[in-house]
């Protein structure tokens, strides 16, 4: 799920840069990997996943057949907030904050992961996955401790946070619908204790088929 996201996010990124020219990865931007970079380059980089708890339910979906039948019993998805640190790579510092400026401008247009843009794995979850870019982090987590953890000097970013939902694998199928009842048509008299109470057994065709002969008996 998470690799679908990144292509998402790839496609949207792609649209900021000059002229199609460039690449965007996902690379942690490490010293080593700065210093191998000789192209216009957008780094996202998945430094958090973290579930978001207010969004989590209880229970379980049913999925229903044509008929309206329950056919099987779904846990609801997890959501998860995931967390990219976005960086412009380029030969001048003024390139990167031009390459920054875009990549804001193209994210801003978008609050939800576009639907159109949805690999069928995502699409077919039907859930709206908003999309966050420069909203403070919260105290627990500091870009600047990021960038230390990451070895680096600090450098402009923007955090980007997409919001989606995992899926639980538990599925659990349904009996049958039940189309017989069970009538009590004779309990016990009283007179004989080894007597056992008689059951019949009817569908719900049968039932009706009794109910039209006896409306037509009856008549008018």
């Amino acid at each position: 799920m998470i690799h679908d996201v990144d292509e998402v996010l790839r496609g949207l990124l792609r649209g900021a840069l000059p002229d199609a020219a460039g690449d965007v990865v996902f690379e942690a931007p490490t010293r080593d990997w700065a210093a191998r970079r000789n192209a216009p380059t957008l780094n996202a980089y998945l430094y958090d996943i973290r579930e978001d708890v207010a969004r989590r339910e209880r229970g379980a979906y049913a999925e229903r057949g044509s008929d309206g039948t329950v056919l099987r019993r779904r846990q609801p998805p997890r959501w998860f907030r995931l967390s990219y640190l976005l960086t412009a790579w380029t030969n001048r510092p003024e390139d990167e904050h031009r390459l920054l400026s875009a990549c804001l401008g193209t994210l801003l247009g978008h609050e939800l992961l576009p639907p159109d843009a949805l690999p069928e794995s995502l699409a077919a979850l039907r859930a709206s996955m908003p999309l966050t870019v420069a909203v403070p982090p919260p105290e627990s987590r500091s870009i600047a401790d990021i960038w230390s953890a990451l070895g680096g000097e600090l450098k402009p970013s923007l955090d980007v946070v997409i919001t989606v939902p995992f899926p639980v694998s538990p599925t659990y199928d349904v009996a049958p619908p039940v189309t017989e009842s069970a009538v009590v048509v004779r309990g016990f008299d009283g007179l004989n204790s080894d007597a056992r109470p008689r059951v019949l057994r009817t569908s719900s065709a049968d039932r009706a088929d009794r109910a039209d002969r006896a409306e037509r008996t009856e008549g008018p």
